[in-house]
């Protein structure tokens, strides 16, 4: 299984320069290459191949007079954002085939030099661990890392990236087998919501941290600051990036809260079961703010790699099973119930419910049901969850990597 390693580093200036002119470089390409297609396109030519494009925009662009300056990077930079070109294509045409589940992946599109995220991705000819703890990249230098864990095994790619705060970060992509926890003798359904984060089907409570809200105060100030800001000018970009960093740390508080949680419901369930909601339906309603502060969709994420790498089984219950209609104790379905009601009496049998509570207990009920009848929406549902090489992808949502490449040192030096 293929897992991803972020590390903050710390470049310095003329490092900083370097990875400017990577962006810029990997951008042109990359720009460069989907205009040809889209031209191509335009006039009913054929589709133009990869390597025509390596030939026209990489190759033979460094003898030019206006392209000369993409020599000064690392051809591994350019020749991997044609192929990361390419990737976007293939995952456009296999979601209008129906070939790639899930959303459906629109075409490629150009990118600017002021996105918010700027990152370039290198193969093991590229880069290189040293035993002082930097990270060797081709023609920018060795790279100040703070390591905070050891890799399990040798990476076989890395994405340097810059976010919108100006920090930069080292993600390494490995290939790793799964770490398989002891048997647990419980499972556990957990129902997602707003007043608390999540309910599980034993009547443990986790509460919302709201994370954005309680930081929203420091950040109408900062928003109000960058507003007064004439545009352009080098006060107005500082107070730009002083609001960006705000909302990282905001970002990065609800992500350590949601690992520490999935984590745990791991570690003690052996199996675990959720709701697949409509996250994208509820960001149209007037819970937004609400829905967004909560994170559900990267929880569940978490939850299901978790439970592949530590040999759990994981399920999905469809969004139209009405968890919160039926009595956890006799099966009764008593009917929608507003928002508000928090605590309801079955008609049937008499049991006393807490909503969050009964919808939790169904949940695990229609999760053993949906794994025992064999329907499991996830590949790791079954007996042999974790025994096999189960492909998980990278997070951060960033691309995967190939598992072709020269190995790397493995582990992380200097610890």
């Amino acid at each position: 299984m293929q897992l991803r390693y972020n590390y903050r580093a710390y470049p310095n200036a003329a490092q900083r320069r370097a990875l400017a002119q990577a962006f810029g470089c990997a951008r042109v390409v990359w720009n460069d290459c989907l205009r040809d297609r889209k031209q191509a396109h335009a006039a009913g030519l054929p589709y133009v191949t990869s390597a025509e494009l390596s030939r026209l925009r990489i190759t033979q662009a460094k003898r030019t007079e206006e392209r000369a300056w993409l020599a000064d990077v690392s051809a591994v930079v350019l020749q991997q954002s044609l192929r990361d070109l390419d990737a976007a294509y293939k995952n456009f045409f296999d979601s209008l085939s129906g070939k790639r589940k899930g959303r459906k992946a629109g075409p490629p599109h150009y990118k600017s030099k002021k996105d918010t995220r700027q990152s370039i991705r290198l193969n093991t000819n590229a880069f290189t661990l040293h035993d002082d703890g930097t990270v060797y990249v081709a023609k920018v230098g060795h790279l100040k890392v703070k390591w905070s864990r050891r890799l399990p095994a040798a990476p076989t790619s890395l994405t340097v990236t810059k976010d919108s705060c100006g920090r930069y970060f080292l993600s390494f992509v490995v290939d790793t087998k799964p770490d398989i926890l002891p048997e647990a003798e419980t499972e556990t359904g957990i129902d997602l919501g707003l007043s608390a984060f999540a309910v599980l089907s034993d009547g443990t409570k986790i509460s919302t941290p709201r994370f954005l809200r309680r930081a929203e105060k420091k950040l109408k100030r900062l928003q109000r600051d960058l507003s007064r800001k004439q545009k352009g000018s080098k006060n107005r970009a500082k107070a730009r990036i002083k609001v960006a960093r705000q909302h990282a740390r905001v970002a990065d508080r609800r992500r350590d809260f949601h690992h520490q949680a999935s984590t745990q419901i791991i570690r003690d369930n052996q199996a675990v079961y959720v709701e697949d909601l409509a996250v994208s339906g509820l960001c149209r309603t007037r819970l937004a703010k609400s829905v967004h502060d909560a994170g559900w969709s990267a929880f569940v994420r978490m939850l299901e790699y978790k439970a592949v790498k530590h040999g759990r089984a994981f399920s999905k219950v469809d969004r139209a099973f009405p968890s919160s209609q039926v009595c956890s104790a006799c099966g009764f379905r008593d009917g929608p119930k507003p928002l508000h009601v928090r605590q309801w009496t079955c008609g049937e049998c008499g049991t006393g419910h807490d909503r969050d509570h009964n919808a939790a207990r169904n949940v695990l009920f229609e999760g053993r049901r949906i794994v025992a009848a064999g329907r499991a929406e996830t590949l790791n549902a079954s007996w042999s969850a974790g025994k096999t090489r189960t492909k998980v992808p990278a997070q951060r949502g960033e691309a995967g990597s190939p598992r072709k490449g020269q190995p790397t040192q493995a582990g992380i030096p200097g610890l």
